[in-house]
């Protein structure tokens, strides 16, 4: 079985590529997540591009497995998770029988993303191809207009976890920080430290705040707290410069 991982960028249709549309269109079956009524949206967009760029190829909708808590460590938990998502992967792939299997990844495959993981766990292992996408990271520099890197300089990506850990990365000036479900920017001394966030990058409801981080994170933290509770969900993303 071929296995298609079409990467679909923040929810903006714009950002598509020739690329993801074209494997829409040829892919025998697209795997459709539905992932609870607060997130609906999230699948109504799918249905939504899949409507308007591939409206004849066939769709099977599954309910995305919700992770289990019990479990007191954190890569117990994720891969428990990921075994249940194969498993409903295989499921539902044996009631739609196709060739050619494709599943719309929001962002990119390849950037905080563990479809490509969860792929991996399928028996018979599928030929996989991947087509990225514009990343949140992206997105998020462009709604801002700045530039990723100083000059020459490196940056570091990393999760609201390590920075609630560990602190501002070692030997950066620059931190990209993901899946931060915790405001952890409050966590940090915030001095000398710009903040750049966006919320709902590329999208119609995208959210954007920048400036010190001392003046600028209670200001994040309220935005975050209202759009979460407007929308049911939130995705965001931040930039930190140390100046």
């Amino acid at each position: 079985m071929q296995l298609t991982l079409i990467g679909i960028g923040t929810g903006n249709p714009d950002h598509l590529t020739r690329q993801a549309m074209r494997a829409m269109k040829s892919a025998g079956l697209i795997l459709l997540p539905r992932k609870g009524k607060s997130k609906a949206d999230l699948a109504d967009l799918r249905r939504a591009i899949l409507a308007d760029v591939a409206p004849q190829t066939p769709i099977a909708e599954f309910d995305l497995p919700v992770r289990d808590e019990t479990f007191a460590d954190y890569t117990t938990r994720v891969n428990a998770w990921h075994d249940a998502i194969a498993a409903v992967w295989t499921q539902t792939i044996a009631q739609h029988p196709a060739d050619n299997v494709a599943l719309l990844i929001w962002g990119d495959p390849a950037l905080y993303d563990s479809t490509l993981r969860i792929a991996a766990r399928l028996t018979p292992a599928p030929k996989i191809s991947v087509i990225p996408a514009v990343t949140s990271i992206t997105a998020m520099t462009a709604a801002h207009a700045i530039a990723l890197n100083d000059i020459g300089a490196p940056f570091v990506v990393t999760t609201g976890r390590q920075l609630r850990d560990h602190g501002f990365p070692a030997g950066v000036n620059t931190a990209v920080v993901m899946l931060d479900g915790e405001n952890s920017f409050t966590a940090l001394p915030p001095d000398g430290i710009t903040i750049y966030w966006t919320a709902y990058a590329g999208m119609e409801n995208e959210i954007s705040l920048a400036g010190p981080l001392q003046e600028t994170a209670p200001k994040i933290v309220e935005a975050r707290t209202k759009a979460r509770a407007a929308h049911g969900w939130i995705m965001d993303v931040y930039l930190l410069r140390r100046v």
